[in-house]
């Protein structure tokens, strides 16, 4: 069905990024402070609208804009289009409600920066890109979009280039997700190899709506000799790019990184949006995924270790940005170890709730970050909740929820994605994410209790000052607390609204168990996990109270303890068998092959020209005699030829 709105969905953030980059230097910033959220909202707005137009249709219908021809040749016909169906609705939702939350926060964050419309154009054009990748007729759009996020993360980790800090932050989010995208790219080509061996032709399409139609018949096409199929390796290709955006290992190293950005920044790419992108995109292509079962089994494990591995750092970690980040890297292995256990509407579930606690953890950070005069580590803080009474209160919201403290929001999405771990016969995945579970309900307790509780450890000189965030923060902080406390509500077993929504797009390949033994099942499930979150808590409680307590902990366990909060020295192995290589063949291209052999060969041509040029040169004397001679010569070799080829 043709719906016009489309387009305006994703070209108002993009009017904005227009006015506010080429105009915001001419502008107030009260007049910048309203275009940029206001474009957002606007989006906001048609995407609601556009959810209950489907609503009043069938569950498998879709709405389609086109806007012109793109790429039209003999082999390729591709429209600028995009589409809403029930999934892209929903994503769609997710991004522009906490993207204007975001906005309106960023305002009064942002302030006092010398290059105010500058950020809020970056920021719009952002949440325009993702747009595109969300909805995104084909998987070609979905690059395009992919490619945006990319590019404006870039931007924005790197906001403050002028510390060196920051600026290596962006580019190392830049390269490394560079990196994912070559898989994600490849991935790209093997579905258009596939087509061409499958139709015996060279003509293809790569809307989802005919791939979807495609690979229900492509079972049979093996590349290797038969030791991998189509679909497994489409699958694991494209879910490289996915480890890169969505920060799996080994690629997840440029996100604790990415922090360097402003708060808001981290609230938005890397909490609500541009991180679940690969989860979004799986559950786009779970008509592919069905097909790969053994892709989706390594997937799985690699999401949980990812999950654990980062959980472990996250709990020694002193910055309070930085503790958000791994934890947002372990939330992330959740989401895809959900989808790759065929449950692709447990993941996209709590991509839901996620973006809710996660965003409003940031913004958090963000207040306490602007009321201690922009310190971020936890150990200079404390006693703050006095002082920061909103701020606190939303915070302890959202650090119940990721805990996963009965009947908010993270409790719901978490646990429904270990039952389903179980549930498809993963059972070491499960007892992994259970491990997961304790260690992010003991370090964001942590977090809390450092940075709240107690007494104030950054002087008495700072803690004068401290002060409240305005209202413009706060009220956002409300806002997401509200949805982090309810939000869960919507995906309560068996009474699932969201459930009900998205499993009519989102196939499940896995045999269900009976409904009543699935139900006991999950009961049992949740009650334990309530327990555990509980007891976890209640344990991170009393430990980080007592000030020598964590103390002795670290030092008994000194080995342990000094890895986790080096995070393992990854960053240090990456230098020494990637970059330290790199670096060195750079720099022998760099002294030998470039100045020696590439520069030899040019120059080389160059001197041997004007030698050859020389000894011609000489053999213009400007006397006539040796002219009339060379000719007589040259004509007696002639003739000479021509007689004795007769």
């Amino acid at each position: 069905m043709e719906y016009p709105l489309l387009k305006w969905i994703i070209l108002s953030p993009l009017l904005g990024a227009i006015i506010n980059g080429f105009f915001g230097k001419r502008l107030s910033k009260k007049v910048v402070s309203v275009i940029a959220p206001m474009s957002i909202f606007i989006s906001f707005l048609l995407v609601a609208f556009s959810f209950f137009e489907l609503t009043q249709l069938s569950p498998s219908a879709v709405l389609t804009d086109t806007m012109f021809s793109w790429i039209s040749s003999q082999n390729l016909s591709l429209e600028f289009g995009f589409m809403m169906d029930h999934l892209s609705v929903f994503m769609a939702f997710v991004v522009t409600f906490v993207g204007f939350l975001i906005h309106v926060y960023a305002v009064g964050y942002m302030h006092h920066d010398g290059s105010f419309s500058r950020f809020f154009a970056y920021l719009n054009l952002f949440i325009f890109a993702m747009l595109c990748l969300i909805l995104g007729d084909s998987i070609i759009m979905m690059f395009l979009g992919w490619e945006g996020v990319g590019l404006c993360s870039y931007l924005l980790i790197g906001f403050w280039y002028t510390d060196i800090n920051n600026a290596k932050a962006g580019k190392k989010a830049f390269i490394v997700n560079r990196i994912g995208d070559f898989g994600f790219i490849l991935g790209i080509f093997t579905i258009v190899y596939c087509y061409q061996l499958a139709l015996g032709g060279t003509s293809f399409v790569v809307d989802f709506k005919t791939m979807s139609l495609f690979f229900s018949k492509i079972e049979t096409i093996t590349f290797f000799n038969g030791l991998i199929s189509a679909p497994t390796l489409i699958g694991l290709l494209l879910f490289v790019g996915a480890a890169g955006k969505s920060a799996q290992i080994p690629l997840y190293i440029w996100l604790p990184d990415a922090m360097a950005g402003p708060t808001p920044v981290s609230a938005l790419i890397h909490a609500a949006t541009m991180v679940t992108a690969g989860v979004y995109m799986m559950c786009r292509m779970s008509f592919l995924y069905a097909a790969a079962p053994t892709a989706l089994h390594v997937i799985a494990w690699i999401a949980a270790l990812t999950a654990c591995f980062a959980a472990t750092i996250a709990i020694t970690q002193n910055d309070i940005k930085k503790v958000l980040a791994y934890s947002t890297i372990s939330q992330l292995g959740y989401m895809f170890a959900g989808v790759a256990s065929f449950a692709f509407v447990s993941g996209m579930f709590h991509v839901f709730t996620h973006a809710f606690f996660k965003a409003l953890l940031f913004l958090g950070a963000g207040s306490v970050i602007h009321a201690v005069h922009e310190c971020q580590d936890i150990r200079k803080m404390g006693g703050l909740r006095k002082k920061l009474p909103a701020t606190y209160l939303t915070f302890l919201v959202a650090t119940l929820a990721i805990s996963g403290f009965p009947l908010l929001s993270g409790f719901f999405s978490k646990d429904e994605i270990i039952f389903k771990t179980f549930e498809a016969g993963y059972y070491g995945i499960t007892v992994v994410l259970m491990l997961t579970a304790v260690l992010t309900a003991v370090y964001m307790v942590r977090l809390f209790v450092l940075t709240f509780l107690g007494e104030f450890r950054g002087g008495h000189e700072l803690y004068a000052k401290v002060h409240e965030s305005p209202r413009i923060m706060t009220i956002p902080l409300m806002i997401l607390a509200f949805f982090s406390l309810f939000g869960g509500l919507l995906g309560i077993p068996h009474y699932s609204a969201v459930g009900h929504f998205l499993e009519p797009i989102l196939i499940n390949a896995r045999p269900m168990a009976s409904e009543a033994e699935s139900s006991s099942l999950e009961l049992v499930f949740s009650i334990g996990s309530g327990v555990l979150a509980l007891i976890a808590i209640l344990v991170g409680y009393v430990v980080y109270q007592k000030n020598k307590l964590p103390g002795r902990l670290a030092e008994r366990f000194k080995g342990i303890y000094s890895l986790s909060y080096h995070k393992y020295y990854i960053d240090e192995l990456y230098g020494v068998i990637v970059i330290t290589p790199i670096r060195w063949v750079s720099e022998f291209f760099a002294r030998v092959t470039d100045p020696k052999l590439i520069d030899g060969i040019a120059n080389g041509l160059g001197k041997l020209s004007q030698l050859i040029s020389d000894r011609i040169r000489r053999m213009q004397t400007g006397v006539v005699q040796h002219y009339i001679t060379v000719m007589v010569v040259g004509m007696m070799g002639i003739l000479l030829i021509v007689y004795l080829k007769m």
